[in-house]
């Protein structure tokens, strides 16, 4: 089982992926930011563990990141206010992925979402364009560097249960619970890195078990 740190653990997926890891074996630090948070973080099963991200700098998060197995980025600004976003959702994953890398963490699972890319089509005008200039550029920086990364790319988030079924290789926006991108986190943890290293996730919900789509990895994936 592996020594997984979750950043974001207060979030709502964060809340749903960290008591299903826990329950799959894994080692769990959830990283939260606000001290009031303590107590929900903690009831999930993880160790709590109160770091700022936005705030740490990069030899401050390689402290956080060292001794671990996979890093899980499930944090966000929450939208609203472009620096914010901006400061977040681009500048600190960026600097969690160079402590990765700094502290010698092997594996990185990213939670982003299905359309992102350079290419993402949002207009500057639209709120969430400082979203998804964010999520381009941290991905794109993922992609780079050395690690064994998954990007997680749900489509349109709900709070319906989830099936533990997807439609893979998603190419149209369509609802995708919470909670079912939580189960995706869980199974690209527990999965070997031979099946989920340099892969993208795209996925909304579905008919397909996760295991049986997760398995099913495309010759160019």
């Amino acid at each position: 089982m592996a020594r997984v740190v979750l950043i974001g653990g207060h979030g709502k997926v964060g809340l749903l992926a960290t008591p299903k890891l826990v329950e799959a074996g894994h080692e769990v630090t959830s990283v939260f930011r606000d001290p009031s948070q303590h107590a929900a973080v903690a009831a999930t099963g993880a160790t709590p563990r109160l770091g700022d991200v936005e705030a740490m700098s990069t030899a401050a998060l390689a402290d956080l990141l060292a001794d671990h197995d996979v890093v899980v980025w499930s944090a966000g600004a929450g939208g609203g206010n472009p620096t914010r976003t901006y400061a977040v959702d681009r500048d600190a994953a960026i600097r969690s992925i160079e402590a990765a890398q700094e502290a010698g963490v092997p594996r990185y699972v990213m939670v982003s979402y299905l359309g992102a890319g350079a290419d993402h089509g949002v207009a500057e005008d639209d709120p969430f364009f400082p979203y998804a200039e964010s999520k381009a550029a941290a991905d794109d920086y993922l992609r780079a560097s050395g690690i064994a990364w998954t990007l997680v790319m749900p489509s349109t988030l709900t709070d319906d249960p989830s099936k533990g079924t997807v439609t893979p290789r998603a190419t149209e926006s369509g609802p995708t619970s919470r909670e079912l991108v939580a189960d995706v986190i869980v199974a690209a943890v527990g999965a070997d890195t031979a099946t989920v290293s340099r892969r993208e996730l795209k996925f909304t919900d579905g008919d397909i078990p996760i295991a049986e789509a997760m398995a099913n990895r495309p010759s160019d994936a």
